[in-house]
């Protein structure tokens, strides 16, 4: 039996229909309720509930896959930190993103202190396979204890205006929050933050950097990924 079909084994609906219900939230500011009228348009008659549970089972199977195949990040990294309300209570979204507008992880944390900061740390530093050659953050004194104890060797850039790229960064993520009312737990805003930095790492292109040539060709090659990752 081959991959694919053990993967799909027991979907009513055809393989080709669940990747692109998964890509389309992924990828798009759309709701599951949106998706099922899309897929109506189409003629495919799918509840949004069957939507959210394939985004919730294959998105995290596709993005690791998506993972495996990334070429490697940067050696800076803009790191920041921004507070989420989930279920009443505050938490802290960390985000590490490289200089070219990558996504190297995103991680849910209760607090800001120095111990969280070292575990975000030592979560880049495994994807990262390696240490970067330099870090901006803003002055939070959890990133300078973070820094001392684990990558006292790598810069550390903290000047004003400098980390502006991470700021900026969770924008797409403030997007999505209030599109989905806020998120409902953290285990699902992990999981959908998880892989929505996947599917936005395969398709950050750069499109106003290339001609439009250029960039279709870049396009053909992340939806040939994509297909890869999604068909196996």
């Amino acid at each position: 039996m081959s991959r694919a079909t053990s993967l799909y084994k027991r979907y009513r609906f055809p393989s080709e229909i669940i990747q692109y219900a998964v890509w389309l939230y992924n990828r798009f500011n759309l709701s599951h309720r949106d998706i099922e009228d899309l897929l109506a348009e189409r003629g495919i008659t799918v509840s949004y509930e069957s939507i959210r549970l394939w985004c919730n089972k294959f998105g995290p199977k596709y993005a690791n896959r998506l993972k495996k195949r990334h070429q490697g990040f940067g050696d800076t990294f803009y790191i920041d930190e921004v507070f989420v309300k989930i279920g009443g209570q505050q938490q802290y979204l960390w985000r590490a993103v490289d200089q070219d507008g990558e996504v190297v992880d995103v991680f849910l944390q209760a607090r800001r202190d120095g111990a969280a900061a070292k575990r975000f740390f030592k979560r880049l530093l495994k994807n990262h396979q390696g240490e970067p050659r330099k870090i901006v953050t803003d002055k939070l004194r959890s990133y300078g204890v973070a820094h001392r104890e684990l990558i006292p060797e790598t810069l550390h850039d903290t000047a004003q205006y400098a980390n502006n790229r991470a700021e900026l960064s969770h924008q797409p993520t403030r997007v999505r929050e209030r599109g989905m009312r806020r998120f409902k737990s953290t285990r699902q805003a992990q999981r959908f933050l998880s892989v929505h930095a996947a599917v936005y790492n395969l398709f950050n292109l750069g499109r106003h950097l290339v001609s439009a040539s250029h960039y279709r060709d870049l396009r053909q090659g992340a939806f040939a990924s994509w297909y890869y990752v999604t068909a196996r």
